[in-house]
C-alpha cells in the first residue's frame, strides 16, 4: 500500500495525483432555483455562524497557496456574487505569492454591476452558467425571469477584461435538449467559449436519471450539424473539458462528459465548502473539517497537515458507473462547482 512522503508538501493522493486547483464555495445560497439543482422552495441554508468568515477564507487560501502548492483558485457557490465580501476576498487571494490564477463561476445575475470591481481586485476570468437563450425556457429551468440580467453580466465581464468568458450549459432532455447549436452560435458571435456539461447526480431532490441524461456523444452530434469540429491540438492536461476547434479554429468548444467520459485519473482539484469542509472529490461521501480546527487555535502547519491527510485518501474515481454508487448527501449548491 502506498505511503505518503512526509517531505512532499503538496496535496498528493495515494494514486499519485496532485491537487493544485482549489474550488472555494463562498455560500450555499443562490438567487435562482434551477430544476436540476434544487427544489422551487429552495433549501435549508447554512446558519451564518457555520459559514467561514472572510478572514478565515483568506487564511485558508494563503495556506493552500504558500504551503500546499495550489496554483488556481476558483470561487463558486451557491451563487458567489451574493457574498458581501467577495471583492475583498478576490483582492486578498490575488495578492498571494506565488500569485494563483483567480476565477469565478457565477449565474451572472449581478455581474454587470460588480464586474469592473472584480477585475480591479484581480479576478482573471469568469465562467457563467447559461442553459438556454430562450427566455421562456430559461424561466422554466431556473424558475426566475432573469435571462436579460445574465446576458448583460456576460457582456460586462467581457468589457472588464475578465476573459475568456466561458459559458457553462447543462442540457435537459425534453426541455432544452436542442439548445446546443444556438448556444454555440451565440458564443461564437460574442467571443465567448462554450462548455456543455453532462448532467450529474448532484441535485437536492436525488431525481437524477442516467437514462434521460444528454450524453457527450449526443451533444457533439448536435454541434456537428452546424459546424465542423476537429480535435484541439492543445494538450488537455487536467482540464475536465474535452475541446474541439470549431470550423478550423481559433474558436473552441468543450464538452465535459463527467459521466460517460470520466476524467478522474487526471483530476487535480480539491474543494473547500462554505462551512469549512475539505472534499477530495465532488462526489465524496466524507468530508474533513477544517473549520473546527481553525476556530480552536490550530496553527497554519496543523491546518496544512489536515488538508494533506484529507487529500491522501481520495478514491480512484467518482464511481457513478458502479452499481453501488450512492449520491452525495450534499447537493451541488452546498458543495460548490
Amino acid at each position: 500500500m502506498p505511503v505518503r512522503d512526509p517531505h512532499d508538501p503538496r496535496l498528493v493522493d495515494s494514486f499519485g495525483r496532485v491537487a493544485s486547483d482549489l474550488r472555494v464555495s463562498l455560500t450555499d445560497r443562490c438567487n435562482l432555483r434551477c430544476s436540476y439543482c434544487m427544489p422551487a422552495e429552495g433549501l435549508d441554508w447554512l446558519a451564518k455562524p457555520d459559514v467561514l468568515s472572510d478572514d478565515e477564507i483568506v487564511r485558508l487560501m494563503r495556506i493552500a497557496v504558500e504551503q500546499l502548492g495550489v496554483t488556481e483558485v476558483r470561487f463558486t457557490g451557491g451563487e458567489p456574487l451574493i457574498r458581501p465580501g467577495i471583492v475583498g476576498i478576490v483582492e486578498a487571494t490575488a495578492a498571494l505569492r506565488p500569485r494563483p490564477q483567480v476565477s469565478l463561476t457565477t449565474n451572472g445575475i449581478g455581474l454587470a454591476r460588480i464586474a469592473p470591481a472584480l477585475a480591479t481586485a484581480g479576478l482573471d476570468r469568469v465562467n457563467v452558467s447559461l442553459d438556454t437563450l430562450d427566455r421562456e425556457r430559461f424561466h422554466q429551468i431556473t424558475r426566475r425571469d432573469r435571462l436579460p440580467d445574465v446576458l448583460a453580466g456576460m457582456a460586462a465581464a467581457a468589457a472588464a477584461g475578465l476573459t475568456p468568458v466561458k459559458v457553462n450549459a447543462v442540457l435537459l432532455r425534453g426541455i432544452n435538449d436542442h439548445d446546443a447549436l444556438p448556444l454555440l452560435d451565440f458564443c461564437l458571435a460574442h467571443g465567448y467559449e462554450l462548455r456543455i456539461i453532462e448532467q450529474m447526480p448532484l441535485d437536492a431532490q436525488h431525481s437524477w436519471d442516467r437514462a434521460v441524461m444528454m450524453t457527450a456523444e449526443e451533444i457533439l452530434a448536435q454541434l456537428r450539424t452546424g459546424h465542423t469540429l476537429s480535435p484541439d491540438p492543445v494538450a488537455r492536461g487536467a482540464s475536465p473539458a474535452e475541446t474541439w476547434l470549431v470550423d478550423g479554429g481559433p474558436a473552441r468548444v468543450g464538452v465535459i462528459g463527467s459521466v460517460t467520459r470520466a476524467f478522474c485519473g487526471s483530476c487535480d482539484r480539491t474543494r473547500l465548502t462554505a462551512d469549512g469542509q475539505i472534499r477530495n472529490c465532488l462526489f465524496a461521501r466524507e468530508e474533513s473539517d477544517l473549520r473546527a480546527a481553525l476556530r480552536t487555535g490550530a496553527t497554519d502547519e496543523e491546518l496544512a497537515g489536515r488538508w494533506r491527510l484529507a487529500m491522501w485518501g481520495k478514491l480512484p474515481g467518482h464511481g457513478i458507473n458502479d452499481p453501488s454508487f450512492l449520491q452525495p448527501a450534499r447537493p451541488m449548491s452546498a458543495i460548490g462547482g
